[in-house]
C-alpha cells in the first residue's frame, strides 16, 4: 500500500479517463499539494498514472514508453516486457511504484513484483485511496449514466474526503 497518493481509471462509452489527487506526502507530513501523476504516453495514444515514489514513477514512465516503442504501440506487450523487466532487473526491482496504463481498448495495473493485471469492469484504481475511489466508481457506473471523465472526477473526490492521503486537487487525461 501506497500512502500519498490515488490514481482511478474509468473506463465508458468508448472513452478513458485517468485521474489522480495532487498530494504527495512524505511520513504524516503534506509536502506539495499540487503534483501531476498523470501523464499521456506514446504519442497521446496511452494514459499512464502512477502511485508511489515520484523518482521511481518517473524511471518507470521512460521505461514503459521505451517498451511502446519497441513494441510499435502495443500497449499490452510493452506491459508484459515491462513487468518482466521490472521483476528481473536489479535496479528496477527496488523501484516502489504501481502504475495504471490505458489505451482505448484496455487498462492495465503494473507492479514491481512482474503482475500485469487488467482489471474487472474497465475500472483499475492503486494508492491509498484506491479502494475508496473504486468503490465511488463501481457504484456510479452501475447508477449513471455519467461519462468515464465525472465517474474519475467524482470517485476520487469521495476518495480525498475519506483518505487523508488524497487530496481534492485532482488531475484528469482523457483518450
Amino acid at each position: 500500500m501506497f500512502h500519498g497518493t490515488t490514481i482511478l481509471c474509468v473506463r465508458r462509452d468508448g472513452k478513458v479517463a485517468i485521474a489522480s489527487d495532487g498530494q504527495v506526502s512524505f511520513d504524516k507530513t503534506v509536502m506539495k499539494n499540487t503534483a501531476k501523476k498523470v501523464r499521456k504516453l506514446g504519442e497521446g495514444q496511452v494514459l499512464a498514472g502512477f502511485a508511489g515514489s515520484t523518482a521511481d514513477a518517473f524511471t518507470l514512465f521512460e521505461r514503459f514508453e521505451g517498451k511502446l516503442k519497441e513494441h510499435q504501440k502495443n500497449m499490452a506487450r510493452a506491459c508484459v516486457e515491462l513487468g518482466k523487466d521490472w521483476r528481473t532487473d536489479r535496479f528496477l526491482r527496488r523501484l516502489e511504484a504501481l502504475l495504471v496504463v490505458a489505451d482505448k481498448e484496455k487498462t492495465f495495473i503494473l507492479s514491481g513484483a512482474g503482475d500485469v493485471i487488467e482489471p474487472d469492469y474497465g475500472i483499475a484504481a492503486v494508492g491509498s485511496g484506491g479502494p475508496y475511489a473504486l468503490a465511488a466508481a463501481r457504484a456510479l457506473m452501475a447508477h449513471t449514466q455519467m461519462p468515464a471523465r465525472e465517474v474519475a472526477q467524482q470517485s476520487l473526490a469521495i476518495a480525498g474526503e475519506i483518505d487523508i492521503y488524497t487530496n481534492s486537487n485532482i488531475s484528469i487525461e482523457e483518450l
